[in-house]
């Protein structure tokens, strides 16, 4: 059984993360896999290069991600170019790890923050969902990135609502509480699979 895990900027989803490896299950992480393909030698640092030749990188050879996010975000027609090089060799990097995992392990999950948005949904049996309140997930945001209001309603603006990505999970994990909280439903939902599978 293969479980997508998604959810909205700082609606916790990393601490899901933490808990479901403490459980013993494997979790495959599209932002770290991302990391290392844009890491010196990698996939998407080759075909960055490629496309935006060296001005991109910096002394040392390492991409010079702010330099790099203005050029792809100055217009639409960049960041479209952007998302297809970039999440064709995402992708096909995700699904390589995918079908490694799913010989060795009966149950484990797959880390996409952009998981609906990028037409995920298909690749698993169940998609969870870490829910917060839009108050809450804003404050969490402000504090965690250091950002004013407008900066953090701006990058959640950004993103698919919560309300649009509800349809699509299979389980909500409600994070608007305490950490003692989530840690109870995490628990019981990694309960109900052992028993259901």
């Amino acid at each position: 059984m293969i479980i997508g895990l998604t959810g909205g900027i700082a609606s916790g989803k990393s601490t899901v993360v933490e808990m479901i490896k403490d459980a013993g299950y494997k979790v495959i992480d599209a932002d770290q896999l991302v990391h290392d393909l844009q890491a010196p030698g990698g996939r998407l640092y080759l075909a960055l290069l490629d496309w935006l030749g060296d001005e991109i990188l910096l002394p040392n050879g390492v991409l010079n991600r702010p330099k790099l996010g203005q050029l792809i975000f100055s217009n639409e027609e960049m960041r479209q170019r952007s998302a297809e090089i970039q999440g064709t060799i995402i992708r096909e990097e995700l699904a390589a790890q995918k079908d490694y995992l799913a010989k060795k392990e009966d149950i484990f999950f797959m880390d996409i923050p952009l998981l609906i948005e990028n037409g995920y949904q298909d690749w698993f049996d169940q998609i969870w969902l870490v829910a917060v309140s839009p108050e809450i997930q804003c404050q969490r945001l402000m504090k965690r990135n250091h950002l004013s209001v407008e900066e953090a309603k701006m990058r959640i603006d950004s993103q698919m609502s919560l309300a649009e990505k509800k349809p699509y999970a299979s389980l909500i994990l409600d994070n608007n509480g305490s950490l003692d909280d989530l840690k109870e439903k995490v628990k019981s939902a990694i309960n109900d699979l052992t028993s259901s599978s």
